[in-house]
């Protein structure tokens, strides 16, 4: 795709079934994102591939069901409940995987951190939806890790449909990889519906209104309307699928990319003793997650452009696909019929000159810093990586935080080096960019 981007900014892939239209150029993004946002959905084919896994959630709907979700959660993602909420969980999880780097550091073992950040952002994000500890970072709930596993390979299995033209007949029969969806998303589904049962009998049972105050969402869903379970089951689970690939991912190549620019790496450190004040040294990771203040956070603008960096060459959604409604032309003058995809390709277009310049696939966090130093986003139209327009990602902030906490407790006390630097790092095909086999690194004492 992104050698078909670089010599043509739209292009039309012709397939028995639909036409498809991959688009890198800005003035397109924005008009599909944007401004005429009602021509471009996930419609029925999108809906069709994704429901038995994700249901009637925020990301497999269009209408009125999209409008509702969206409205509650983006009022539940701008209460300061949530808010701290989430940076307690936040702290919590960073410290128990720097423990995890602490012991490997200390006996010169290597760390496979992609899936240990999979682990740790899963726990966060669950505990963030649903108020209850999963640990699949320790690995001692045997039910958590088969959730864990199950909400894997349903992600995997799902994708699988877009590109095999049979699947609605494995479907019918129950053979291949349809009964192995079947199978998974049914320990998912037993397993949520459980949860969410547990959490309507704790708060039909409990008189004291101060328990019923969580932070969770879950418990702010319940609280405000009837839902059905199996709604509910939809709407947090599409949390969980937004909290936890994404954030991992990013911060499994953000870690590549700070071994590959060791440079980079010694910046952030130094930024992070300067903002936390914590010149002196550090004790333990637990001791100095103290120190990661709301203030802190927001002072630490070379780590924020590292992260931004790391999306424009990395984003988490390498390509986003829309339904065109009804007969359209693009700004470019590119005619779309009814019924065609029409995809905006954030990882090509992360790497293409005429956006960014000539320096387009070097990795160079400065870009994103004004003269004073201070960071400078760029139009959510060129930078995709957390689209825009009404479908702007509601959970950025969110993300850059969790994201920011993690980095800077790992930086603040480690220095990262690949394990074995000849090795080709590249990605997976999933919806999300994983690392192909994870990343093997080995981790040191920063004192």
């Amino acid at each position: 795709m992104t050698h078909l981007a670089a010599k043509h900014r739209t292009y039309r892939l012709l397939t028995p079934f639909r036409n498809e239209i991959y688009t890198s150029d800005p003035r397109n993004v924005e008009y599909i994102l944007k401004t005429n946002f009602h021509n471009f959905g996930k419609g029925s084919y999108n809906y069709d591939n994704l429901r038995d896994l994700l249901g009637d959630g925020i990301f497999a709907v269009d209408g009125e069901k999209w409008r509702e979700q969206r409205k509650i959660s983006s009022h539940e993602f701008s209460t300061k409940m949530l808010r701290e909420f989430s940076i307690a969980i936040f702290k919590k999880n960073a410290v128990k995987l720097a423990n995890i780097v602490s012991d490997a550091a200390t006996s010169n073992h290597t760390l496979e951190i992609q899936d240990l950040l999979m682990k740790s952002t899963l726990d966060s994000i669950f505990q963030v939806a649903f108020g209850t500890e999963l640990d699949s970072m320790c690995g001692s709930s045997e039910e958590g890790k088969k959730f864990a596993d199950a909400f894997d390979t349903s992600s995997a299995l799902t994708l699988w449909r877009y590109v095999d033209v049979f699947w609605k007949l494995k479907k019918f029969l129950n053979i291949g990889s349809e009964a192995q969806l079947k199978e998974n998303t049914k320990i998912l589904n037993e397993f949520v519906f459980k949860l969410i049962n547990t959490r309507i009998q704790q708060l039909q049972s409990s008189k004291d209104d101060s328990d019923n105050k969580r932070g969770d969402i879950l418990s702010r869903f319940l609280e405000g309307n009837e839902f059905d379970t199996r709604y509910l089951r939809d709407i947090i689970l599409n949390f969980v699928i937004a909290g936890k690939d994404t954030t991992a991912a990013t911060l499994a190549w953000f870690i590549y990319m700070l071994c590959k620019y060791p440079a980079v790496q010694e910046r952030i450190a130094k930024e992070v003793k300067e903002e936390t004040m914590c010149e002196e040294g550090i004790s333990s990771p637990t001791d100095f997650v103290s120190f990661i203040t709301d203030d802190a956070l927001e002072k630490m603008n070379y780590l924020h452009a590292a992260l931004t960096e790391t999306l424009r060459l990395y984003p988490a959604v390498p390509v986003d696909a829309k339904m065109c409604f009804s007969e359209d032309t693009l700004p470019d003058g590119y005619s779309v019929n009814k019924g065609d995809t029409v995809a905006y390709q954030p990882y090509a277009m992360g790497r293409m000159k005429f956006i960014w310049g000539e320096d387009a696939e070097e990795y160079r966090p400065e870009r994103w810093l004004h003269e004073n130093g201070k960071f400078q986003p760029e139009s959510p139209f060129k930078f995709t990586a957390f689209q825009a327009g009404p479908r702007i990602c509601l959970g950025k902030d969110f993300a850059y935080r969790q994201m920011k906490i993690f980095s800077a407790l790992m930086i603040g006390c480690f220095r990262f080096e690949l394990n074995d630097d000849k090795k080709i790092v590249t990605y997976k095909t999933m919806i999300n960019l994983h690392i192909d086999g994870g990343l093997q690194i080995r981790a040191f004492h920063r004192h």
